[in-house]
This record gives C-alpha cells, structure tokens and sequence, in this order.
C-alpha cells in the first residue's frame, strides 16, 4: 500500500485533471453558434474579400465558386497571387473579371508573406468592410450576409468565425478534434465576446472588420512579421477598445485545413512556434500535455499494482471522463466518435510537435511554412514570432 500522504497527492492530482478537463467543456457550451439567417443589413455595404493564395490550385476553386454563389448584393472579390508555382494563376484567371486577380509586388524585408499579400490587396479594396478569408474555406450560400448582419447586430469591429474542419486522412481525425480543445483552452475563445475580458483572438481563416478600424490601427503593416498575424491584430483591436466577436459556423463555412500529415505538422509546429515562442512557455506546454492528459491514465494500473481500491475507482473514472470527453470532442468537430479513443496518439503527435519548436529554437533555426523560412526572433515582445522574408534554399 501507498502512504496516505502520496495517495492523496494521487487523488489532488486526479482533481486537477478534472477540473481542467471540464474547463475545456464549459468553453465549448459557452461558444456561440450562428447559423444562416434570413436577415440582411440595409444597406447592404460593399464588402472586399481578400483572399492570399500561394499554391492553393487544390483548394481555391472549391472556396472561389463559393463566393461567387453569395446571395449579398454588394461584394468584390480579390485574390492576391503571392508567387504560387502550381496551377492557382490559371484558377484566378478562370473566374477574371467577376474576381480580379493581384500580383504583389517583391516581397521586403521583415514581411511575412501572408500578411504582404494581405496588405497588397486592401490597398487595391474598395469595401467600406474587408473580409480576410483563407483560400481552403468554402462558405454556404448565406455566409457573408449572415457575418455581416451579425457583425452590424453586435457593434463588432472586428467579427471571426470557426469554420466546420474537414477531415479525411487518418492523422487529421486523430489529432485537429484535439487541436481544436487546444485553441479553446489556451485562448478562452468564448471570452473574446465579453467586452471587459483582455482574451483575443481571431481565427485567420475568416474575419470581418470595418475598414476604418482596420486602417486606425495599422492593419497588416503594424503586426507585418507576425506569423499569427490575426491573434496579433486582434489583440490590437482588443488592447484599442474595439469590439471583437467571434462564433462557431459548422453550417456557414468548412475548411480542410491541411491535405497530409507532413502539412499538418509544419502547420501546427508554425503555430506552436508564433503563439509564443520562449523555452519556458513551451517547456510547461510539454509538461501540461504529460501532466494532464497521459499521466492520468497511470493511475488505475498503479491502483492495482499497489492494491488500492481508492485509486483502482479514481483511476476507473478518470479513463471514462478522459476518454469520454475526447469522443464527444471528436463527434462535435466531425470526427467519427472512435477517433476520440485515439487521443493519446493525438497527445504524442503535440509532444512531438513541442519537441520539435523548443530543438529548432534553441538552435536557432527557422520556421518553414508555404516554401518560405522565417527566422525566431524571441526578443519580441510578448514572445511573439517575429520572420524574415528570406526564402527557403534547402530542406
């Protein structure tokens, strides 16, 4: 048998897990939906969508068709072509004069290339608002009048929405359900709504902002080396008192986020790098991830290998609440239920992503991402990922 005291810091433990694991719940039933709506600002003002697109010729016909089968009276659509080496020029083409195609110019130093192309297209927009929309989001029929109405019906400056996911491959099942707990948990995403909260957040895939806001507050220029370039903006929106919100949208707009596991992990790995880079932070990333989510499952074998029946009971529940509560996640973001038994892989997949930043950053190596290389710069403020527009010479 186990001393009282080690048990009940076993038991201290368990609670810990619980709780933090029923933190996670609470976020996702406080987020909240919209669905297609039959109203319509009046008037209605010209919307820009913008759309950056480098090698997206998989993806951006899929999301193009959907703009244009928009039922909002007043809209334009742009796509900046940011040196693409697939066939994404000829799809912008296709679809010339209904969406006008930008070639941007080099890109400069201290730029990252998403937020150049970005810049480069509200300079050529002509919406009083100017909706940001990646070029993997293909969107109902109803999606930018319903955002806009909504964005017009709560004062938001700046409105972003969390798109269905689509996933097809093995690994996206497995590990984006719990990707989607790990954006919920670690930006409080249903506490950008509240006006007083400090939390912000945007999600790059799909946000909606007044020009006029966009412009006071520097826009792109002012985070251009930001590799998360919409939490960055919409922290400055938050810290200018401007109004944010945001929403869940499985019925307005679904993305594939990623098309393999490869793109899947320099993706991730770019976010684990730009959310906040420092040794420290993402040391107790990797220890929160041990802690919470795989040590928990020692405690029932260690129950019985001890001959406690307290912790075998313990241990018991807290497979049921952990396994159960990645099954509801994965079922609710529209994974097969049986991928939430699979968590643990999902778990090591984020352990190795965190491996893998904290390696590259300690050597000083950059980001990969879209053939470019950013370098880490971790006397950002913040501990934000600062790149350069060096291109990438060599794997």
């Amino acid at each position: 048998m186990l001393p009282l005291f080690e048990v009940a810091l076993l038991i201290a433990g368990a609670v810990t897990v619980l709780l933090y694991q029923g933190v996670a719940l609470l976020l996702a039933a406080e987020m909240p939906r919209l669905d297609p709506a039959a109203d319509a600002p009046a008037p209605a003002p010209l919307v820009s969508v913008v759309i950056a697109a480098r090698n997206e010729a998989d993806e951006l016909p899929a999301t193009l068709d959907s703009l244009l089968e928009q039922d909002y009276p007043n809209l334009e659509i742009l796509v900046v072509e940011d040196g693409s080496t697939d066939g994404t020029r000829a799809v912008i083409d296709a679809r010339v004069p209904r969406v006008r195609s930008i070639v941007p110019p080099p890109l400069p130093a201290g730029w990252v290339g998403k937020n150049w192309a970005c810049w480069i297209g509200v300079q050529a927009a002509r919406g009083e608002r100017l909706l940001f929309l990646d070029a993997d989001v293909r969107l109902h029929p109803t999606a930018v009048r319903t955002a806009v109405a909504w964005a017009d019906r709560e004062g938001a400056d700046l409105a972003t929405i969390a798109p269905a996911i689509e996933m097809k491959g093995f690994w996206e099942r497995v590990v984006l359900p719990f990707y989607v707990q790990v954006v919920l948990t670690y930006f409080r995403a249903p506490h950008v709504n509240r006006d007083r909260s400090r939390t912000a957040m945007a999600n790059g895939q799909f946000w909606l902002v007044r020009r006029e806001s966009y412009t006071a507050l520097g826009g792109h220029a002012a985070v251009r080396s930001f590799v998360l370039e919409d939490v960055a903006i919409a922290r400055r929106f938050r810290a200018a008192g401007r109004r944010l919100r945001i929403a869940w949208t499985p019925e307005l707009a679904v993305t594939r986020m990623y098309r393999d596991r490869q793109e899947m992990f320099e993706g991730l790995l770019k976010n684990v790098h730009g959310t906040a880079y420092s040794s420290l932070r993402l040391v107790g990333f990797l220890a929160g991830l041990v802690g919470l989510f795989w040590l928990p499952l020692g405690l029932l074998p260690l129950g019985g290998l001890v001959g406690s029946p307290l912790l075998v009971g313990v241990g018991a529940f807290l497979y049921f609440a952990l396994f159960g509560k990645h099954v509801v996640f994965a079922r609710a973001v529209g994974a097969p239920a049986v991928y939430g038994l699979l968590y643990p892989l999902a778990v090591g997949f984020y352990v190795v992503l965190v491996a893998t930043s904290l390696a590259r950053g300690r050597k000083g190596r950059p980001i990969i991402w879209k053939g470019r290389a950013y370098a880490i710069d971790p006397g950002v403020g913040a501990g934000e990922t600062m790149a350069s527009s060096d291109q990438l010479r060599a794997p």
